[in-house]
C-alpha cells in the first residue's frame, strides 16, 4: 500500500481523488443497470389493455328464488305491521327474479368462455356482455366446484376476439400483472400490480393460487390476470378482506389448473380426475425415527387403503409414497395433485418406502368422482365396555371385545385398542389422542390385544428407536402419530 500510494504522488494524482473517482463510476454504472431495467417496464399499459380488453366480458345471471312467507324476522310475531309486510308481492310466497355480476374471458373464437362456478351457479339464465356493448345469452358447457370453474358456450355470428394461456409456473413474485374484470357493477375495468406470492391454497384439495395486489373487488369474480405479455395466468376468484372490499390481497387461480379443467368440461362436460384410493396424512418430524429407512419428511405416509385401485396394487398402511409415476412427491397436497392430473385408467409406477425399503408398485388409476359418489356413511366410534384395559403411553387402553365389534355398523371385523382415557398432560393428549380413538396399529403391526402392544414396545425399544408410530381411527378415519417411547 506505501509503495502504491508513492507511485500515485509520483504521477501527480492524489489517492483519495482516485478513490472518489472510482466511487463515482460504480455508482454511475449501478445507476445504468436500474435505467436499463426500469425499461423493461412500460411507460403506460395503455396499448395492452387495449389488445385484450375485447376478450373480456361482463356476466349477468338470472335466478328464480322462492318468494317467502311471512315477515321472516323483519317485524316480531303480532306486531300490527305484519298484515302490512304479509302484504307485499315477494312474502305471498311467489317466486322473484334475482340477477348477480361478474365477470370472464372468451378463449376460443367459436365462444368458449371461462369464469368462476359460484358466478353461475344455480342460474337460470346468463347474458355476456362484450366489451364492443353487444350482448349474448350463454348456455352452460360444465362446472368444476373443487377450482371454482365454470366453462360457457356462446354462439356468434362472427369469430370473437379471445386471449391465449400462459405458462402460470414460471411466474415470479415480482413480475407485473393486470386484473380486468366488472367490480361492483361498474362495467369494464382496468387495474394493475403484481405477483404477491405463489402457490397459495386457500380451502380445496386442488388449490394453487396466486396472490397479486392488483385491486380485484366483487364483480371481478371470474375475469382473468394478465401478464405483460397478454396471457392469462389466473381466474381472480377470491379476496381477503374485513370490509369486503379490495386491501391488495387478491387470488386467482393458477392458469395451468384451469387449463386442465377447463380441457375436460369442454371435451366431456366434467372433470375426470385421477384417483389412487388411498387415505394420506403428512410425515412430520418426529415420525422419522418411527420409521425404518425414512431420511425425510418428504412423502405421503398411507393411513389406511379401502378398496380400489391401490387396495388391488398391493399397497399397505404404513407405506410411505416417496414418487409418483416420476415425480417426487414432496406432501400429501402435491401428490393429490399430481393423481388429480394424471389420466384416469393410466397405469402408474409408485415407488414406496416399506419396513426400510423401497418398492414399486404399477397400478390403474380409477376416477375420483365416481369413487367420491360411492363414499359408504362412517361408522361411529364404539362405546367402552368392561373389558381388561392397561395405562400406557399417557392413555388408558382398553382391548375391543366382539361384542364391541357387533355393535359397529358396517366394520365388524375392527381390531384393535380402545382409547378409554388420555392424560391431558401427556405428549399424546398434545397430539391429539382422545377417548374414544381405536390405535390398530403399533411400529406399523397390527395389534389386537394389550398383549401385542406390549410386544410392538418391547421391539422398538429393543432396536433403540425413541418413538412408536400408533396409527388411530376416529370415526372411521384413520391417522398416523409417533409417541415418543420415554
Amino acid at each position: 500500500m506505501k509503495s502504491q500510494a508513492i507511485t500515485l504522488q509520483q504521477t501527480g494524482l492524489d489517492p483519495r481523488r482516485a478513490l472518489a473517482a472510482l466511487m463515482l463510476g460504480l455508482a454511475l454504472v449501478i445507476a445504468q443497470t436500474f435505467a436499463a431495467q426500469a425499461q423493461d417496464r412500460p411507460a403506460s399499459l395503455a396499448d395492452l389493455a387495449e389488445q385484450i380488453s375485447p376478450s373480456v366480458v361482463n356476466i349477468t345471471t338470472t335466478t328464480t328464488v322462492a318468494g317467502r312467507t311471512g315477515p321472516q324476522g323483519v317485524v316480531p310475531e303480532g306486531s300490527p305491521f305484519e298484515d302490512f309486510f304479509n302484504e307485499l308481492p315477494d312474502r305471498k310466497g311467489a317466486p322473484r327474479r334475482s340477477s348477480a355480476l361478474g365477470s370472464g374471458f372468451v378463449i376460443s373464437e367459436d365462444g368458449y368462455i371461462v369464469t368462476n362456478n359460484h358466478v353461475i351457479e344455480g342460474a337460470d339464465e346468463i347474458l355476456i356482455e362484450f366489451f364492443e356493448g353487444f350482448e349474448l345469452p350463454a348456455e352452460l358447457v360444465g362446472t368444476d366446484p373443487n377450482t371454482d370453474i365454470a366453462l360457457l358456450k356462446v354462439e356468434a355470428d362472427e369469430a370473437l376476439k379471445f386471449v391465449p394461456f400462459g405458462d402460470s409456473d414460471i411466474s415470479r413474485v415480482g413480475d407485473w400483472v393486470i386484473a380486468m374484470g366488472n367490480p361492483l357493477g361498474q362495467g369494464f375495468s382496468v387495474s394493475a400490480g403484481i405477483v404477491s406470492a405463489r402457490n397459495r391454497a386457500l380451502s380445496g384439495t386442488y388449490d394453487d393460487y396466486i396472490q397479486t395486489d392488483a385491486a380485484i373487488n366483487r364483480g371481478n369474480s371470474g375475469g382473468p390476470l394478465f401478464n405483460m405479455d397478454g396471457e392469462v395466468i389466473g381466474v381472480n376468484t377470491a379476496i381477503l378482506s374485513p370490509n369486503g372490499g379490495s386491501i391488495g390481497i387478491g387470488f386467482s387461480m393458477a392458469s395451468n389448473v384451469v387449463t386442465r379443467v377447463v380441457d375436460q368440461l369442454q371435451e366431456f362436460g366434467e372433470t375426470r380426475r385421477g384417483w389412487l384410493g388411498v387415505r394420506i396424512q403428512d410425515i412430520t418430524p418426529d415420525m422419522m425415527d418411527a420409521i425404518a429407512g425414512l431420511e425425510s419428511v418428504n412423502g405421503a405416509l398411507i393411513t389406511d387403503v379401502p378398496p380400489g385401485p391401490a387396495e388391488e396394487a398391493g399397497f399397505l398402511a404404513g407405506d410411505v409414497i416417496l414418487s409418483f409415476d416420476g415425480t417426487d412427491v414432496d406432501d400429501t397436497r402435491g401428490l393429490v395433485r399430481t393423481v388429480g392430473n394424471t389420466q384416469v385408467g393410466a397405469a402408474v409406477r409408485v415407488v414406496v418406502l416399506r419396513d426400510g425399503a423401497t418398492e414399486t408398485i404399477l397400478v390403474t388409476l380409477g376416477r375420483r368422482e365416481t369413487a367420491e359418489a360411492a363414499v359408504p356413511a362412517v361408522a361411529p366410534a364404539p362405546e367402552p365396555e368392561e373389558p381388561t384395559e392397561i395405562e400406557v403411553l399417557g392413555m388408558t387402553l382398553v382391548e375391543i371385545s366382539d361384542e364391541m365389534r357387533a355393535e359397529i355398523d358396517g366394520i365388524s371385523d375392527l381390531k384393535g385398542l380402545l382409547v378409554a382415557n388420555v392424560d391431558e398432560e401427556t405428549e399424546a393428549f398434545e397430539k391429539g389422542l382422545r377417548q374414544g380413538d381405536v390405535i390398530t396399529e403399533a411400529g406399523q403391526q397390527k395389534i389386537e390385544s394389550i398383549g401385542d402392544l406390549q410386544d410392538r414396545l418391547a421391539e422398538a425399544e429393543e432396536a433403540g428407536r425413541k418413538s412408536i408410530l400408533l396409527l388411530v381411527r376416529r370415526d372411521g378415519d384413520p391417522r398416523f402419530v409417533a409417541i415418543s417411547l420415554s
